[in-house]
């Protein structure tokens, strides 16, 4: 064996790989539950890979054969009702654990310096990912899924000058036909996929380069011993691929158990319309995006004005790009900023849940103004963070980590 990766690294830098990403890579001996999700959305990627190219074989990308071929994959495809609840229940399970990832960046200053490009090619993650379930969600062809998608393309027309020859070029057509479908089944398997393991890759290789953070913000390189290990760090392998083992066998019951008792979540994971065939001539009595992207929906309909609304919900999604620029904080951890900090993250956290909510029902007077506040909300927390994250006194930060 040992002759056989001589060859090999001769060749390849395989045991060099394996050294630098696992077996001596080191990492913060102080992680937490929060460290889990990592992992977890990388687990879930892989879910959505395989069941997907399953799926492929037997699905007609057409509008005549889209909703039928879904149906056959369901009742007369072998195993082909659980590989398609694995793949719509893994698209939601996709964005859980990349909120809670994107929360635990935001709790313990994972942006900050000198980990920016670490954040942004995340953030990138988390847009391609938007556009991937976009495109997935027309695929069924079910009433949701064309009327979703006629709602959400023809938000492009309030751009002036281009705004309706650019929906005229995202649609392939002057409506929403079989040509559309076509393009975003293209877009779906081949396209974004490509795209989003060549970013999954440069998150890892970028946070690898200047090492993980932790729940104190501390820079564990501070410290080394002898042999240039830092003393507060330990291998990610065998410790942390371990730890993790124990985190992806309860995400596993868990996400299981709701794949075969409660893979429609009440009609949030996949929509009671949809169980129809799209239907041009019949518009569903009330038509929302899927959950993960009901917070900017609801910001969208909080703006009268459509272009304005337009500009607010690419605004919500831009402004996260941004963020390692607006924390003038001396401190990474929530643990050591002040009661400021603290508030205003519990308060985004808050309007976000909330939009997420008012983003699934319908509009009434009411739910409108409560979202125009919360868009507010949503907003002032990274317009005003360059001058409460400056202002607040911080608490000191240990020279090594806590535990």
């Amino acid at each position: 064996m040992s002759k056989f990766m001589e060859w090999v690294d001769a060749r390849f830098p395989a045991t060099k790989m394996w050294e630098d990403h696992l077996s001596k890579y080191y990492a913060p001996k102080n992680f937490n539950f929060f460290y889990f999700f990592g992992s977890l959305a990388l687990l879930v990627l892989v879910n959505q890979i395989v069941t997907g190219i399953w799926l492929t074989m037997s699905f007609e990308p057409s509008a005549e054969g889209a909703f039928a071929s879904v149906e056959y994959i369901m009742r007369d495809v072998e195993y082909g009702w659980i590989l398609r609840y694995l793949h719509s229940t893994g698209a939601s399970a996709f964005f859980v654990v990349v909120y809670l990832h994107m929360f635990r960046g935001l709790l313990y200053g994972s942006y900050q310096k000198p980990r920016e490009l670490v954040w942004i090619f995340g953030m990138l993650i988390y847009l391609v990912l938007m556009a991937e379930a976009f495109m997935g969600y027309l695929l069924p062809w079910g009433q949701m899924s064309y009327w979703g998608a006629q709602v959400i393309i023809s938000l492009f027309g309030a751009i002036p000058v281009i705004g309706d020859d650019l929906t005229q070029w995202i649609r392939g057509d002057y409506l929403i036909s079989g040509i559309t479908l076509n393009r975003f089944f293209a877009l779906h398997v081949i396209a974004l996929p490509i795209v989003l393991l060549g970013l999954v890759v440069l998150h890892i290789l970028a946070l690898h380069e200047v090492g993980s953070n932790n729940p104190d913000g501390v820079d564990i390189k501070k410290h080394k011993d002898e042999n240039g290990v830092p003393l507060d760090g330990i291998a990610f392998h065998p410790y942390y691929t371990v730890k993790d083992i124990v985190g992806v066998v309860v995400f596993l019951f868990v996400f299981c158990f709701v794949v075969f008792f409660f893979p429609e979540m009440g009609g949030y994971f996949l929509e009671k319309p949809n169980f129809e065939a799209a239907n041009p001539f019949k518009t569903p009595e009330h038509i929302a995006p899927v959950w993960y992207f009901t917070p900017f929906y609801a910001i969208l309909r909080a703006v009268p004005d459509k272009l304005l609304g337009v500009i607010a919900m690419g605004a919500a999604i831009a402004v996260l790009f941004v963020l390692p620029w607006l924390d003038r904080s001396p401190v990474k951890s929530m643990r050591y900023k002040g009661w400021m900090s603290k508030i205003w993250l519990v308060v985004f956290c808050i309007s976000f849940v909330i939009l997420g909510v008012l983003g699934v029902l319908a509009p009434t007077p009411g739910r409108t103004l409560l979202s125009q506040v919360c868009t507010f909300l949503y907003f002032a927390y990274f317009i005003l963070m360059p001058f409460y994250t400056r202002m607040e006194k911080t608490k000191p930060v240990p020279e090594r980590v806590t535990g």
